[in-house]
């Protein structure tokens, strides 16, 4: 079964790629292309971006975020990989969705090797797309060689929970699979397993493939993946020079507590409220184009057509969004100060139609 194995910068001791490798097989397409077919009706896993290459000025914020931020990004891990642990026991198998939850996996899976020995834990990353399911393939290959109740979903964090309707959605027919999604950070407020309620930054949104192995995100059109195929990715080969997935990944490590206690900051507000409440106050009836939370409004600058980005009046001068102001001033998107409650920064996607 080493066919499907899409090359990484990762080392396959920390990750094993359920992902089909289709590198040189789709050609990219602009943002502004890419855009206009997604909101015309082309599904957006049926393309690929040209990945966005971080200016000189970008990469000192994102420097300055890891310095900053690692230390906030390590606790959020340990105290998710407790609750995996204390739910799942020795026989975990962590599967995380490709690409944000990456590196968060192998985050988990190397604390819980050095707090607990659990030096042959698998790790396995599969891809799941909204509106298209989780990769049933991939499920397949690994409940072929492990129990299903032993499966932990891993994720970066939860945005308004796209992605947790759709796996729940996936897993209806898999019985002992749990949809549970563990993730460092949940502002929308909607699972328990997880590092913080906060939106906090996890540097590793600030960037695309170079925070993650080098590879895409994933692929699924039917005249390129077929039959028994995994989904797709690309490995960027060129950005070999740009690969910062392992300095992402050691200097959270350096500040892993095993000590560490659980802080339930838990808020009385589902963050889908708070989205709906935004979407009545723009007049935008697309659900799907307000990216809440600091993860998602990073996506939005970095490989959508913005429109605006939502600021929380609380947080305007706050370091942790210094990284957003910048890609903002880079692609001229106007940013409001707006009274947010779960999120610290909300991005917003131009409808094109609107042009």
């Amino acid at each position: 079964m080493e066919w499907f194995r899409l090359k990484t910068s990762y080392n396959t001791e920390d990750v094993i790629l359920l992902l089909k490798d289709i590198t040189n097989m789709v050609i990219p397409m602009s943002t502004e292309e890419r855009e206009k077919k997604i909101q015309e009706g082309t599904h957006y896993s049926e393309m690929l971006p040209v990945e966005y290459k971080p200016t000189k000025k970008y990469i000192e914020m994102y420097d300055i975020a890891l310095k900053n931020y690692s230390k906030q990004t390590a606790e959020a891990v340990c105290l998710t990989a407790e609750k995996i642990y204390k739910a799942k026991g020795e026989n975990l198998v962590l599967v995380s969705l490709a690409r944000a939850g990456i590196p968060i996996g192998i985050l988990i899976k190397h604390y819980l090797n050095k707090k607990y020995g659990m030096k042959n834990l698998k790790h396995y990353s599969i891809s799941i797309i909204r509106g298209k399911e989780i990769d049933h393939n991939a499920m397949k290959y690994i409940l072929e060689n492990h129990k299903a109740e032993d499966i932990q979903f891993v994720d970066g964090w939860i945005g308004k929970g796209a992605i947790l309707t759709e796996l729940k959605k996936s897993l209806e027919n898999y019985k002992g699979v749990s949809p549970e999604l563990a993730v460092l950070s949940d502002p929308a407020n909607i699972t328990e397993l997880c590092g913080t309620h906060e939106d906090i930054l996890i540097p590793s949104s600030c960037l695309n493939s170079t925070v993650s192995g080098l590879i895409s995100r994933t692929f699924l059109r039917k005249d390129i993946i077929t039959g028994n195929d995994f989904h797709g990715a690309v490995y960027y080969s060129d950005l070999i020079k740009e690969d910062v997935s392992y300095e992402f990944i050691k200097e959270v490590e350096k500040h892993f507590d095993f000590n560490i206690k659980n802080v339930n900051n838990a808020t009385d507000k589902n963050g889908i409220e708070e989205v709906l409440n935004i979407g009545e106050q723009f007049g935008i009836k697309e659900i799907n184009f307000i990216k809440p939370g600091i993860g998602e409004a990073t996506r939005v600058l970095l490989r959508r057509v913005p429109w605006k980005l939502l600021i929380s009046e609380k947080y305007k001068n706050d370091p942790v969004l210094q990284h957003l102001y910048r890609l903002a001033q880079e692609k001229n998107v106007p940013i409001e100060y707006y009274p947010l409650n779960n999120y610290k920064a909300c991005g917003i996607i131009k409808n094109l139609s609107d042009l």
